[in-house]
């Protein structure tokens, strides 16, 4: 059964990290009479377990705890692949360095890995998969990807995460080095929740018809 109109005007945004929801928040004012909600706000304090093998499974993993709360889900999972680490560190992003890993310690362990492969072959991707699911079991993922370079040395105060190190030849910068408003018209996250605001506003629609 589709749900009612009245329940897609909140969404529940399963992430704690305050620049990551600073992101998502803009990208889904898009919206307009949409409210967001943070675990927090719902009253959700405990961890969530994110054992998928890929960031499409983890980021409905995520989803499905607003629905809990009779809410709609959404979470994104993101992280950045190396080609020369064969794809980590891929669903590890965020704790590559080890679990609760601060930016710092995670940069500083791609570099070390990355120390001895020359600047031709350090061709990296930043990944982001979206995920909404509905209390009623309705579910869809997007997922897209910006492709970059590691480059030795960071750049930038912008950003977070891998963001000083991840470099758009085009551009000639860093993400961290980037305006967020740049960032989102070419980022992994910013080209998934522009597809993911088309699906979603069928959602929307189909919910108008069925009411």
């Amino acid at each position: 059964m589709p749900c009612s109109i009245t329940d897609m005007t909140k969404i529940v945004l399963a992430s704690r990290n305050a620049k990551k929801i600073g992101e998502l928040r803009t990208l889904l004012s898009a919206l307009g009479d949409i409210e967001v909600l943070s675990l927090d706000d719902v009253g959700f304090h405990g961890d969530i377990v994110e054992d998928g093998n890929s960031f499409a499974e983890n980021a409905l993993i995520k989803a499905r705890v607003g629905t809990q709360f009779g809410y709609i889900g959404i979470a994104d999972d993101s992280g950045l692949t190396v080609d020369a680490l064969g794809g980590a560190p891929g669903i590890f992003s965020a704790r590559y360095a080890g679990e609760h890993a601060s930016d710092e310690a995670n940069n500083e362990k791609l570099l070390d890995a990355l120390k001895d492969t020359p600047d031709g072959a350090r061709d990296a991707h930043y990944v982001a998969a979206v995920a909404c699911v509905f209390p009623d079991g309705r579910s869809f993922v997007v997922q897209e990807r910006c492709d970059g370079v590691i480059i030795r040395d960071a750049r930038g105060e912008n950003g977070f995460g891998y963001d000083p190190y991840f470099y758009i030849p085009e551009k000639g910068k860093t993400f961290a080095e980037m305006s967020a408003a740049d960032k989102h018209k070419m980022s992994h996250r910013g080209k998934a929740m522009r597809r993911f605001l088309k699906i979603f506003e069928y959602y929307r629609e189909v919910s108008d018809v069925n009411e």
